[in-house]
């Protein structure tokens, strides 16, 4: 491998942690704001440009150091999409946060890896079924109505007229399917572990 120019290296510091890439690392993305930033354009137009964009930046001439107020973590992803063109989305980040931090290097959401999409879409998800649920106890529905769609149409507010089975049948599946549920199902659990053929 050839020996890169020094003026080819990028130091960026992201939120107190500095990454050293090469602005051809930088251009495989073009459009983007890492790709702008690595153009070979006059830096203080380059600065003009990015600075329209909320969030800051600020260029270090002594260091050749360009500081961006930005999530660390985060980046670290997405300098990594520009180094190996795949990008993953890290199971400890919020995904509201990760959308946000995509948003502002200008990378297209979409270009999350098949691997981490449902991790990456588990926010909406959850926000979707939310906004149903709100949608349904905003429409002044009853509660068996609300059971009904939500399909736990079993649980009536009457108990009485309830009948054995109905009562037992969540207690009974819990103990041959959630070894978790109760020191029964444990007990299940473990007799059947030890007594199975191996």
């Amino acid at each position: 491998m050839g020996k890169f120019d020094d003026n080819e290296r990028i130091i960026l510091n992201v939120g107190g942690t500095r990454h050293e890439t090469y602005r051809t690392t930088l251009r495989t993305l073009p459009g983007t704001r890492l790709a702008l930033l690595a153009s070979d354009s006059d830096i203080e137009s380059v600065l003009d440009h990015l600075q329209q964009v909320p969030g800051f930046i600020e260029y270090n001439a002594r260091n050749n150091e360009y500081f961006f107020d930005r999530h660390p973590g985060v980046f670290a992803y997405v300098l990594n999409y520009y180094r190996t063109g795949k990008l993953h989305c890290p199971a400890d980040v919020c995904g509201p946060l990760f959308e946000e931090e995509l948003s502002f290097w200008g990378i297209d959401e979409t270009d999350v890896e098949p691997c981490c999409w449902m991790t990456y879409r588990q926010h909406r998800d959850a926000e979707e079924a939310l906004d149903v649920f709100e949608m349904n106890v905003d429409n002044g529905e009853d509660d068996e109505e609300i059971g009904k769609r939500l399909g736990i149409e079993d649980v009536s507010p009457n108990h009485n007229n309830v009948s054995f089975w109905k009562k037992w049948q969540p207690v009974m599946w819990n103990l041959f399917e959630d070894p978790y549920s109760s020191r029964a199902a444990r007990t299940r659990f473990l007799v059947v572990c030890f007594f199975s053929p191996i």
